[in-house]
């Protein structure tokens, strides 16, 4: 297991200092262990939390409260799969396996949600487009 300031968390991650102190303070990444000096000491595991955290705001455009959200829904399904896998009871692990299913459909729910809203963007987009189009042969068409 590495060991990282976090001047080589935000360089890895592509962020400031102040915004992982920010992702920690306001509960998007745990806290990391402290050396005796009081600085802090992040893990892989932190790393790959920020880059998921990133992924989801820039990819997906999450704000703050959804990213909250998305990755508490994140974290319940790695302990649900967790539960599931150490089930052994047949009619136990099926009920464990349909709480992962209904995890990952609020997921997947929010995710829907913000590709309906991309989709209606592009589409005003494409009909303005087609208005300046339209336009443009309709001058060109005047000019000549």
């Amino acid at each position: 297991m590495n060991i990282y300031k976090i001047e080589e968390v935000a360089k890895e991650c592509g962020l400031t200092k102040r915004t992982v102190r920010y992702y920690e303070e306001i509960g998007l990444l745990s806290p990391p262990e402290r050396s005796e000096g009081g600085y802090r000491l992040y893990t892989d595991k932190h790393v790959e939390m920020l880059k998921k955290i990133i992924s989801a705001r820039e990819v997906l455009g999450f704000s703050l409260p959804e990213l909250l959200e998305f990755l508490k829904m994140s974290e319940e399904f790695d302990a649900q799969r967790t539960e599931a896998k150490q089930t052994e009871d047949i009619a136990l692990k099926l009920e464990k396996i349909a709480v992962l299913e209904q995890t990952l459909g609020k997921q997947l729910q929010m995710i829907d949600q913000k590709l309906e809203k991309l989709a209606m963007f592009r589409t005003e987009l494409l009909e303005l487009e087609q208005r300046v189009q339209a336009a443009k042969a309709k001058y060109n068409a005047i000019r000549e």
